[in-house]
């Protein structure tokens, strides 16, 4: 669809310039906001300023706010009172109302899409960045979950992109330690990605195939008949999210714990395959206790090259055995540039953190004592002025994705309490492993997904 030049929702010049003037419009807003909190606000400005910015990104919906999110994992790259109001983005955006679900659904399925259903809500069960999540039935009983994307998302991606890379060169001379222009490279593709409602439709039947023989591991079925490019419809999942489980038994939070360790390395290991986005508002457990996973979301999948996958196990087990040659050789393997001894111990401060869990043969929480707020800031602080000392880094494309996840994730594990031999549940993912195995794997999963 993004081709047809009869769509009218393609990438077009006047969308951008449109979408230019809101943004610029939302964030003026901010500035004055900022502005006077700090004329006025004391001590607290910090924290009004933080509600002020996220205000204006969830009015705007769309790519600047799901950066917005991306930005809030990145530990000690915003203030704490940033990090914690951006984050919130993630599960609180505000829904658009019912005359826009009208549009939208009979721009999508014909006028008389009312009668495809048996029942439709007329509120949002839940709202984020590119679109938003409405319950129906289907005429033959199935509880289904649709979900809308939001008008003018693909001008939208191409004109905050343009934005975000100006930020990104403020950023830049601000901070010479990162250069996070490969970042902006690879959130446009990803965002671009995750436009296109028929690939995840794709990606979500293969996540099923792959957990077919899971009973507690479970995703949505497609409805085909149901969906669109900007739709898609899907079976309904219940289940609540994580930290309703925060309070419960130990045994209870550590399957929890488990369940989503295996939902997310599995694939990568085996298909190098992840999912980008790990955070609460995309998974939620079902029955007794806690007895099932569900994986709701599946717009931000990062499929890797299998000799990036090859460079993640190369460099756990060069850390393991203290092997600097091979260390050496699993960074190049990802792509960092211009590496020399001193790069390498910096970056494997990082590392060290990152797989810390994993290099550590016995039952422990990811990180004692650390807020999940705070995962990872002492550490990104510690790397971050070692950059600058031997003159930065410019990051891989491959990599956000994957830190990503892994931040995600350990700040999950911290909410709930989780205890595990980590390095155990790591190398059960790793049976069978090599570069070749995974390239095949691979290649066979997208092939039967049509991808």
């Amino acid at each position: 669809m993004a081709d047809d030049r009869n769509d009218p929702e393609r990438d077009r010049l006047s969308g951008r310039l449109s979408r230019f003037a809101k943004v610029g419009a939302g964030l003026s807003g901010a500035a004055v906001s900022y502005g006077a909190n700090r004329v006025f606000a004391g001590d607290d400005a910090n924290a009004r300023n933080a509600k002020a910015l996220k205000a204006a990104l969830g009015g705007l919906k769309g790519p600047l706010m799901k950066a917005a999110q991306m930005f809030a994992t990145v530990p000690d790259l915003l203030p704490p009172e940033f990090a914690k109001e951006l984050a919130e983005l993630q599960t609180n955006a505000p829904a658009m109302g019912w005359p826009f679900v009208r549009r939208r659904m009979a721009a999508e399925l014909g006028p008389d899409w009312v009668s495809k259903f048996a029942s439709f809500e007329h509120e949002a069960a839940a709202a984020a960045s590119l679109g938003q999540v409405h319950r129906a039935t289907a005429h033959d009983g199935r509880a289904l979950a649709v979900k809308l994307q939001y008008p003018d998302m693909q001008s939208a991606v191409e004109s905050d992109l343009g934005q975000l890379r100006a930020l990104i060169n403020l950023f830049k001379r601000m901070d010479g330690s990162i250069d996070p222009s490969e970042m902006i490279v690879e959130i446009g593709d990803r965002l671009r990605e995750e436009l296109d409602y028929g690939r995840e439709a794709r990606l979500m039947a293969l996540y099923g195939t792959f957990f077919a023989s899971r009973e507690d591991i479970r995703t949505p079925t497609p409805v085909p008949e149901l969906s669109t490019g900007r739709l898609l419809s899907m079976t309904w999942l219940d289940g609540q999210g994580l930290l309703a489980f925060k309070s419960a038994p130990q045994e209870v939070r550590d399957r929890i714990a488990a369940l989503l360790f295996e939902a997310w390395w599995s694939p990568m290991t085996h298909l190098g395959i992840i999912h980008g986005d790990p955070h609460l508002g995309n998974y939620t457990f079902g029955g007794e206790g806690a007895a099932h996973l569900n994986l709701l979301d599946f717009g931000c999948i990062r499929i890797f090259p299998p000799k990036f996958v090859a460079g993640v196990v190369r460099l756990y087990r060069a850390l393991s055995n203290d092997d600097r040659a091979e260390q050496m050789e699993a960074y190049r393997t990802w792509g960092f540039q211009g590496l020399t001894d001193e790069l390498v111990d910096t970056l494997n401060v990082w590392a060290r953190f990152i797989y810390g869990p994993l290099l550590d043969d016995r039952e422990r929480t990811v990180a004692d004592d650390v807020p999940p707020g705070e995962y990872g800031r002492r550490e990104a602080f510690k790397v971050r002025q070692a950059l600058k000392a031997v003159g930065g880094v410019t990051i891989p494309r491959e990599f956000v994705f994957m830190d990503r996840a892994a931040i995600g994730l350990g700040a999950a594990f911290l909410h709930l309490g989780a205890r595990h031999n980590w390095k155990r549940l790591f190398e059960a993912s790793l049976e069978g492993f090599s570069e070749e195995a995974v390239a095949e794997r691979q290649r066979a999963a997208l092939a039967a997904v049509g991808l």
